[in-house]
C-alpha cells in the first residue's frame, strides 16, 4: 500500500505541476488560483491531521498569489512522501482522530484520508482546468492518472 500512494503522491505533484504551468500562462485567473490555493492549503491541514500536529491557523481558502505555488507543491509533496516513507504496512488500518474547521470530531482510516487527499487534488485540478478554458487558455494538459504512469 505505501508503494500505492506514494505513486499517488508523485502523480498529484506532476499534475499540480502541469495546471499550475496552464494557470501562469492564462495568466493567473482568479478561479484557478483560488482553487489551486485551497487544494495546497488543504493539503496541508490534513498532513497536520495525519501526524497530529496542532491545526494550522490559516483558512482554507487562502489568497495566495500564483508565484508561490510552486514551491508549496514540492514542499507539500516532500512532507507527505517523507511521511509515508515512515509508515509500516500496518500503517495504513490506523485510525486518525480529528476536529474538523468548525471544531466537530472526527476518525477516519489513515488510507482513506490519504485517498481523499488525492481525489480532492483531483477534483479540484479538473474545476481549475474548467475555468481555465472559460479564461481563455489554449487547451489544458492532460492530466489523467494512467498518462502519469505510462
Amino acid at each position: 500500500m505505501k508503494s500505492y500512494f506514494i505513486r499517488l503522491f508523485n502523480y498529484d505533484r506532476h499534475t499540480n505541476h502541469l495546471i499550475l504551468d496552464t494557470i501562469t500562462k492564462a495568466n493567473n485567473p482568479e478561479k484557478p488560483v483560488k482553487l489551486m490555493s485551497h487544494l495546497l492549503a488543504a493539503q496541508q491541514v490534513w498532513f497536520n491531521r495525519c501526524n497530529r500536529l496542532p491545526a494550522i491557523s490559516s483558512e482554507l481558502w487562502p489568497g495566495w498569489p500564483a508565484e508561490t505555488f510552486a514551491g508549496m507543491i514540492d514542499e507539500n509533496h516532500d512532507k507527505w512522501i517523507g511521511y509515508l516513507n515512515r509508515l509500516e504496512e500496518s500503517d495504513f488500518d490506523n485510525l486518525i482522530s480529528y476536529k474538523n474547521l468548525k471544531g466537530y470530531p472526527f476518525e477516519n482510516k489513515l488510507s482513506d484520508i490519504l485517498a481523499h487527499v488525492i481525489n480532492h487534488g483531483t477534483h479540484h485540478r479538473a474545476q481549475a482546468g474548467q475555468h481555465l478554458l472559460t479564461a481563455g487558455a489554449d487547451g489544458l494538459p492532460v492530466t489523467d492518472y494512467i498518462f502519469f504512469l505510462r
